[in-house]
């Protein structure tokens, strides 16, 4: 029985909160699964402790299910990264950890947020258009690519004020 209340629990929809130092094991392993180079435990945890980083944590059934985390600087944000668990993708997460962290941010006075995607990641670009996001520049061979074929990072903005 407590088996099944567990699993339905884990269906729920996501605890949106802040990210803590605390958090910082379970972001370095999700990072690590989500990116070519992941993250270390121990410069995630330096990043969730530094002044000018803002993060985020989605939380289902006691696991991370995804987290933003972006750094301000003045009146502008570079988004870090973005990562959602294999099991949660599709289903909107992303965009809900953006449009919090896009608030929050704004919230502490980013007037512009910029950030840098792999020109392949169709699904990261769709995202950020339909938060606003539009291509600012691009910069070639940013990415390593399989088979030695690097890519292109596209620079995209949004301004919030």
């Amino acid at each position: 029985m407590t088996g099944l209340f567990n699993r339905l629990l884990a269906r729920g929809e996501p605890a949106l909160s802040e990210a803590a130092s605390r958090d910082g094991a379970a972001i370095a392993a999700l990072h690590a699964t989500s990116f070519r180079r992941g993250w270390s435990e121990p410069e995630v945890e330096a990043l969730l402790l530094d002044r000018h980083v803002i993060a985020h944590r989605a939380v289902t059934g006691g696991k991370l299910a995804g987290f933003i985390m972006s750094r301000l600087v003045e009146d502008e944000a570079e988004i870090l990264s973005v990562a959602v668990a294999a099991r949660q993708q599709g289903r909107g997460l992303a965009g809900k950890l953006l449009s919090l962290h896009l608030r929050r941010l704004a919230g502490l006075g980013a007037r512009a947020v910029f950030l840098e995607v792999d020109e392949h990641n169709a699904a990261a670009i769709r995202l950020y258009h339909r938060a606003g996001f539009r291509e600012v520049s691009r910069r070639p061979n940013y990415y390593p690519g399989a088979g030695g074929e690097a890519a292109a990072a596209l620079v995209l903005r949004r301004d919030l004020a």
